[in-house]
């Protein structure tokens, strides 16, 4: 199965939703603040995607998108 950036965002949503707020936030002022700091310990964590599709996959299971040139 071939994976996209959209498969990335749904897990990053996932995962703020399971750490960060499966439960009820009473003010959207204690919700920016939840998830702003959610946010900041995450992108300090640093965790990668193992991206394998390369150009060359592209090339070849895309190549019906783009039009030969002569």
């Amino acid at each position: 199965m071939r994976g996209s950036w959209l498969n990335i965002a749904e897990i990053e949503l996932s995962a703020l939703t399971r750490q960060c707020v499966k439960r009820r936030i009473p003010t959207i002022g204690a919700l920016r603040t939840e998830t702003d700091t959610w946010k900041r310990q995450r992108n300090q964590a640093q965790r990668g995607v193992d991206w394998q599709f390369t150009a060359e996959d592209a090339r070849v299971e895309l190549k019906w998108l783009y039009p030969m040139i002569l």
